[in-house]
Order: structure tokens, then C-alpha cells, then sequence
């Protein structure tokens, strides 16, 4: 069997033939260049209006690069041509293997698309003998053409984040489609400012953001904002996840300020003591519920920030948003009169976000942050395994080609 039989079978071009193929030598091995003209009696496809027009006349022969073959490096040789449309002039024509001025063939990017999804683009590069410019061009084509054709039908429930990407508190705003049945990364945005989610919600446009039923959010002043204004009739839940965070980074403020006050008095009861005090109890191992059970004997304030913090769990027991605001109340009033500042803190913050609180029983736990913070993770291990792009369009790129969950291009035969 012969080679131009091959590709005739898994990539055949309408209007093209395929002809000679010859060995060259490239650098680190060899390569095969196929010769393909058009089609007795076919006209040119003007590359503005998709029209066959008649021939003004041929360039240079341009490479095209292919799949590669069991290792060998594989470039298609056309010499385009130019055609005299009436309606847009003169124009390159439009070729059915790639897009543009690209000089990959559009089963190529997709290959190499496909495989910088299982490995990094340093490695993708390595294994298929290319640079990695090429992988990210590859990578930048297959990325742009499933957000021009991404699909929002079914948009309910959105999670908006916020993840650290650069040194010096730079972040990016995340929105994720939440629903239970569809679960993926809608849009990313530089920074986190009120005018970045402003921009998600300009991309969504009216009529889908009209939809939402519910918001998932944490309490970041500019995202409540936006989101009131933005999307007023849908549900606002703030997350469980950063409310406990609060609540953690209050207990362990108060055992801080409580070692440095016995250090001075020579007393060391609260070493070793950070992870029994805000480890969930059934996570605790044999030690340090030893070491818990010895501390709750004592009169401690970070053992009364802890007993706040663990009286605080019931109230996602709750079934009802009238019982639990009624628990939330005197949760509230026990830590204001606790002297114990950072839990004081905390409480005030609660009271001022009591509704949007009680909009997590409003929702009926049907949607959780949980999800929010496991793409978050993902989301981190993108950017760790490429030891951190310098440049947003690097980073915007790599994340929606690895979480978006974009539509991809169907061929007449996939190559990997």
C-alpha cells in the first residue's frame, strides 16, 4: 500500500490530488514531502465570499505541515493560487486542509491540540520534533475555534472565583458552569476588579444572564456589586467553603496571639496544637485527639474560638432559612460577647451578609462551591505544570483548552 493511498483514506481533500512523494533530510532525521494540485477542471475557491472564481495566477510552493507519520515528520507542497473575484478583488484562494495563512494543516493543530492536553507543550513539542511555538499556535487555533461554537444552552448556575496567577497579588477572575449536568470553565478574566466581572456579563449578554437561577460566589466586595446589579433575580449563595475559611483563619489568629501571650509566661501547653484545633475532628489522628482532649480540659480562649467555630457547623444542619437566620442570630450574639476579636470580626461580617447566608437554604444545597474550588485546583496545577506563564494570553489559552470543555472539529479520521 502505498502512502498517497493512506492519505487519500484518512484526510481526503475535495478538488485536490495527491501526487509525488520524496524522502528529504531535516534536521534530526528524515521527512516526506507529498505534492498535491488541483483537480483538472476545478476552479479556485476565492478566500473572501467562498466562491469559485477563475485563476489570475500561482505563488510560490508553500509547505504545509502534516501529521507525522511513525515519527516522520510529513509536509504537504501546494502552490496556491490567485483568483480575480469580482466582489473582493484579487485573493489567495481557500485550500480545504488549512486555515488562512497557517502553514499547519488543520488535521495538525487538532493532533497536536489533543496531545498538549495529556502532556505539557514543552513535552508535546519534544515528542512530535517541533517547537513550542508551535504547540501554543496549535493549541491558540483549536481554543478559538470551540469558543467561537461554545454551546450555553442549559446555563443555570455560575461559580465566580478568584485564583493568584502572578507574584505581587495578581489574579484572574474565573467563572465556571456550575450545573449538575454540565460542569466547565465559561470565561477568564485579567484581574479582579468590578469591571472584570462587568466584562463576563457583557460576554454572556442580557437574555442568558436572565436565566440564572443561581450565583455562587464568596464575599469579595466588587463581585457582590456586580452581581446585585448584574443579576439581581438569580439566587446569590455565598459559598460554605470560604465561610469556614473565615472561620479557621479566626480560630488560628486567636491561638497565635494566645502562644506569644504564654511564651512570655514560659508556658508551652498550645505547641504542636495548630492542626488539632482546626482539623475536623473525624480527621484527627490517635495523637492530636489525645492532645484535643487534654486542651478542652483547660480554660483557654483558642479553645473557646474552637467551640464557636465547631457550634457554627450546625447551622448547615439547618433545613429552612427562617430557623437557621434564627440560629445565625445567637450564634452571632454568643461571639460578640466572646471578647475574642478576630471570632467578633467574623460575626459582624455574617450579620452583614445574613441574606445572602440564608440564600444557601433558599438554593436547597443544589449547588456547592465545592466544585468551584476543585476546578480551582485544577486551574493551579495548569499553571504548575508549565512553571508559570509569563503573559495572560499564555495562561487565558492553556486554562480554557484544559477546563473548557470546548467542541472540537470532527474530521473524517482522528488521528489521536
Amino acid at each position: 500500500m502505498q502512502l498517497k493511498t493512506i492519505l487519500k483514506r484518512v484526510h481526503p481533500v475535495k478538488g485536490f490530488v495527491y501526487e509525488a512523494v520524496k524522502w528529504v533530510t531535516v534536521e534530526g532525521g528524515l521527512g516526506l514531502e507529498v505534492d498535491v494540485r488541483p483537480r483538472s477542471g476545478t476552479q479556485a475557491v476565492c478566500s473572501g465570499c467562498d466562491t469559485p472564481r477563475p485563476g489570475y495566477d500561482t505563488l510560490d510552493p508553500r509547505r504545509f505541515a502534516f501529521v507525522p507519520l511513525w515519527g516522520i515528520l510529513v509536509w504537504l507542497i501546494y502552490a496556491m493560487r490567485r483568483v480575480d473575484c469580482p466582489c473582493c478583488g484579487i485573493k489567495v484562494e481557500r485550500v480545504p486542509w488549512a486555515e488562512g495563512k497557517h502553514q499547519l494543516c488543520t488535521c495538525y493543530i487538532w493532533f497536536l491540540a489533543r496531545w498538549a492536553r495529556r502532556l505539557s507543550w514543552k513535552e508535546t513539542a519534544e515528542v512530535f520534533r517541533t517547537s513550542w511555538d508551535t504547540v501554543f499556535r496549535a493549541v491558540e487555533a483549536a481554543v478559538e475555534w470551540g469558543r467561537a461554537r461554545v454551546d450555553l444552552t442549559g446555563l443555570t448556575s455560575i461559580g465566580i472565583d478568584e485564583i493568584m496567577a502572578w507574584r505581587g497579588h495578581k489574579y484572574l477572575t474565573l467563572v465556571y458552569q456550575i450545573d449538575e449536568g454540565c460542569r466547565r470553565l465559561l470565561w477568564v478574566g485579567n484581574e479582579r476588579k468590578a469591571r472584570t466581572l462587568l466584562q463576563f456579563f457583557h460576554w454572556l449578554g442580557k437574555e442568558r444572564t436572565a436565566l440564572l437561577k443561581f450565583v455562587c460566589s464568596d464575599m469579595w466586595k466588587p463581585y457582590l456589586k456586580v452581581i446585585a446589579k448584574k443579576a439581581g433575580l438569580a439566587v446569590h449563595v455565598l459559598d460554605r467553603f470560604h465561610i469556614m475559611s473565615h472561620l479557621n483563619k479566626a480560630v488560628d489568629e486567636v491561638r497565635r496571639r494566645e502562644v506569644s501571650a504564654l511564651r512570655i509566661k514560659g508556658i508551652q501547653i498550645l505547641k504542636h496544637a495548630r492542626w488539632c484545633l482546626l482539623k475536623r475532628p473525624e480527621n484527627l489522628t490517635n495523637g492530636q485527639q489525645d492532645k484535643l482532649a487534654d486542651l478542652l480540659k483547660l480554660n483557654l480562649r483558642s479553645i473557646r474560638a474552637y467551640l464557636l467555630r465547631e457550634q457554627f457547623q450546625f447551622f448547615w444542619s439547618y433545613k429552612t432559612p427562617g430557623w437557621a437566620g434564627r440560629f445565625l442570630d445567637q450564634w452571632c450574639t454568643r461571639a460578640m460577647r466572646s471578647k475574642l476579636v478576630p471570632m467578633k470580626k467574623v460575626a459582624k461580617m455574617l450579620r452583614v451578609h445574613r441574606p445572602l447566608l440564608l440564600n444557601w437554604f433558599r438554593a436547597k444545597g443544589r449547588i456547592s462551591a465545592g466544585v468551584v474550588e476543585g476546578f480551582n485546583g485544577k486551574a493551579k496545577l495548569v499553571m504548575k505544570r508549565a512553571y508559570g506563564f509569563r503573559s495572560y494570553r499564555t495562561l487565558e489559552i492553556a486554562l480554557y483548552h484544559t477546563l473548557g470543555d470546548l467542541p472540537e472539529l470532527e474530521s473524517t479520521h482522528r488521528f489521536c
